[in-house]
């Protein structure tokens, strides 16, 4: 989002200076109309970073922040003196730097909104938007609060999902290892004990089929490597961008079994964010436009940004939400009723409640199916290369004796 330097006069006719984060001429207007003053003269200027604009913080971190926050605001302390006090509270030293400066760019008045949206590895997307909601309706304890329980939530749930996929992602890794060590190192010190049953083609094929494998993997290994982390690379930078982003997200609601469960989550998070906003008295078509970004998935927003415009032209919510077909039929029958009976906004985190409860515990039955089936995968390879390489022995202990 672009900075706009701005030169205006206050009602006293005084002249006031200052930055304001936009995205358009109309938006500075728009805010400066809002604080009372008469625009002299509005210039656009580079994109607004930070200089500590990378600083990454804990969503655990962030979650207290925002309810500390809510606190000392609710109690009715000053939003200046709020932040004041919670940098020097704080003992996170990223936090501290990125406090300073949102207080030191509400103080020049700048809003709130604006001065977190400067520091995006930090604060969500989600977060500075209902913040910036909460502001302009007057409802920012409320908002605050309801960012700090999203991100609370948010963080445990991804808290159970790394400590469910930690064994099976362990059992992976070690198991590929190990059977990586036993081709390309364990194998071939049998090659020349077998050499002359393959000259004689009495060599099994499974044995043959796995030396081929080995000797592969010693020729080319390195190659394999470096081929799989340029891949890695690539893909890393590729996803970076508006269009790798839209169809990594399209992929990830897409596969076969975790496909469901990454939509869940994602509508989950829509319905929690547009409900809140709805029940807070935001306009539905600025609550979707927040509520889109939260969903945290490329495709889903443009869905919701396409039911925007419909609901524009006086339709309803339910309809182009069908249309896309991203949305779970039960979902949009919900909403429809809910629209329906005016309770859109209770509906909607209902089903936010019921949909992360239900899709937790498929996650967690996909995570206890996937450990055994790891295991018994893992086995299966070991007692291929252990066939393999005994058969022949036996075969020429035989012909020994």
């Amino acid at each position: 989002m672009p900075d706009f330097a701005f030169t205006a006069r206050d009602l006293t006719g005084q002249k006031v200076t200052g930055l304001i984060s936009a995205t358009s001429d109309r938006e500075v207007l728009s805010v400066l109309e809002g604080r009372s003053l008469f625009p002299v003269e509005i210039k656009a200027g580079k994109v607004a970073i930070a200089p500590g604009a990378s600083l990454r913080v804990s969503g655990q971190t962030m979650a207290m922040l925002y309810s500390q926050l809510a606190s000392l605001l609710r109690s009715g302390v000053p939003l200046l003196r709020s932040l004041t006090v919670l940098r020097e509270q704080t003992s996170n030293k990223k936090l501290k730097v990125i406090l300073e400066d949102v207080g030191r760019r509400v103080e020049d008045g700048s809003s709130l909104g604006e001065a977190m949206a400067r520091y995006p590895r930090a604060f969500s997307e989600m977060a500075i938007n209902m913040v910036r909601a909460g502001a302009e309706g007057g409802f920012l304890e409320d908002a605050l609060e309801r960012v700090a329980t999203f991100t609370e939530t948010a963080e445990d749930l991804k808290g159970r999902t790394a400590s469910a996929m930690a064994y099976p992602i362990i059992l992976g890794t070690v198991g590929t290892i190990v059977v990586t060590v036993l081709i390309v190192f364990f194998v071939p010190k049998f090659a020349v004990m077998f050499q002359r049953l393959r000259e004689r083609g009495e060599l099994p094929w499974v044995t043959d089929a796995l030396l081929g494998v080995s000797e592969f993997g010693q020729s080319y290994g390195l190659f394999i490597l470096g081929g799989a982390a340029a891949l890695g690379t690539w893909l890393y930078f590729k996803v970076q961008t508006p269009e790798g982003r839209r169809k990594f997200d399209w992929i990830k609601i897409k596969l076969p079994l975790a496909g469901p469960i990454f939509l869940a989550f994602a509508v989950s998070r829509f319905c929690r964010v547009l409900g809140t906003l709805l029940h807070n008295g935001v306009p539905i078509l600025k609550a979707l436009e927040i509520s889109r970004e939260a969903a945290g998935n490329k495709v889903l927003s443009q869905a919701i940004a396409d039911a925007s415009e419909n609901i524009s032209s006086g339709q309803s919510l339910a309809k182009p939400l069908a249309t896309s077909g991203h949305f779970p039929k039960m979902v949009v029958e919900m909403i429809s009723v809910a629209e329906e009976s005016n309770t859109l906004d209770k509906v909607l985190v209902e089903l936010a409640d019921g949909l992360e409860k239900r899709t937790t515990r498929q996650l967690d039955l996909m995570v206890r199916l996937l450990e055994p089936l790891m295991l018994v995968i893992l086995a299966f390879v070991i007692l291929i290369v252990v066939i393999a390489l005994l058969v022949p022995v036996i075969k020429m202990s035989q012909t020994l004796g």
